[in-house]
């Protein structure tokens, strides 16, 4: 590998998926606030994030490839991001409840000279949650980061009763996708 590869998240499921391709990396966590734009789509919105964390972390280590990558939940035309505190938790969990939803990761590859990023939109169905089970999820802790308030490969996968598409998208980090973009830049 002729160039060093950055991976521009703290979150600890990136860093697995990441480690999973087989690929060598450092971490640069960077800090890129999180509001979307009242003309953004959630897609647009999910892509700009991921750009601006890969673009941020470039600005750091311009020699480097580096990787950017975001994840929002959409649901009834809302984007669901990280919960404030339990009670915006409830109301994202109980949005979800029973029915389908969005699940968007956007990765974005970037070095000096160029720039790539994809969109993967993954299918989540639901069961129907009781607010007792909402409350056991949220006193585990794992919903807490979380976009949507849940995570899949946790305590949460006990809710998904279908996907339709990438699993690991969900997770965090579309790898199939992911591996793909690299290749162009490594």
């Amino acid at each position: 590998m002729s160039k060093a590869l950055v991976l521009a998240s703290s979150s600890p499921r990136r860093k697995e998926l990441l480690s999973q391709l087989g690929y060598e990396f450092t971490v640069l966590a960077t800090h890129v606030e999180e509001r979307r734009e009242a003309h953004e789509s959630a897609a647009e919105y999910v892509a700009r994030l991921s750009q601006d964390k890969a673009l941020a972390a470039l600005e750091m280590k311009p020699e480097s490839v580096v990787l950017g990558s975001d994840t929002v939940v959409m649901c009834d035309e809302q984007v669901l991001e990280k919960p404030l505190d339990f009670a915006h938790a409830k109301q994202m969990l109980q949005m979800l409840s029973g029915k389908e939803h969005q699940v968007m990761t956007a990765v974005t590859v970037a070095d000096k000279q160029n720039q790539q990023t994809v969109v993967v939109s993954t299918s989540v169905w639901f069961k129907t949650l009781s607010d007792n089970e909402i409350e056991q999820y949220w006193q585990s802790g794992e919903p807490c980061d979380k976009a949507g308030s849940y995570g899949i490969q946790g305590l949460g996968g006990r809710f998904v009763t279908r996907i339709e598409g990438s699993y690991h998208a969900v997770v965090g980090l579309p790898l199939f996708e992911t591996d793909q973009l690299l290749h162009k830049f490594l």
